[in-house]
């Protein structure tokens, strides 16, 4: 599968758009929409040039695809596209690597209808240590994406 436009537009409406590079709430170097690294593999740097909006997207772009394998991988149950695009979300903010160590893969793959997923997708808002008020809005739209 891929990322749908519904998927897409979450991820965009919380990454949001910086054309210059900042340090997000974890502390890494981020540019246009959550990228922290260019397709050559380069890491973002602060010192790096601003982007325009189109490059955002293209980095968004080339960046999903590291997630839509990773969720196509890890995920062993038949899922919508909805919830797909939820996966992929998570997984885009969060990394792989918290995707497929956490309880929430391993109810996704019992039953992708359980409802507990709901609650499993809450447990992911803090960075840095902190809860941040932005990652518990993302979590609950992304769970309310997910059982759309």
């Amino acid at each position: 599968m891929k990322t749908g436009i519904n998927g897409i537009e979450l991820i965009k409406k919380y990454e949001g758009f910086m054309s210059k590079p900042y340090s997000c709430p974890a502390g890494v170097p981020t540019i246009g929409y959550g990228a922290t690294y260019y397709p050559n593999g380069n890491v973002v740097k602060l010192s790096d040039e601003p982007i325009s909006k189109e490059y955002a997207s293209e980095l968004l772009a080339d960046m999903l695809g590291s997630y839509e394998r990773a969720v196509n991988r890890y995920v062993t149950s038949d899922i919508t596209q909805n919830q797909f695009d939820a996966l992929v979300s998570f997984a885009y903010n969060l990394g792989n690597g918290a995707l497929k160590s956490s309880t929430l893969l391993k109810k996704v793959n019992a039953n992708p209808c359980d409802e507990n997923i709901t609650y499993q997708f809450s447990r992911w808002v803090k960075a840095g240590g902190k809860k941040l008020e932005g990652l518990v809005r993302r979590r609950k739209e992304e769970a309310e994406l997910y059982f759309s």
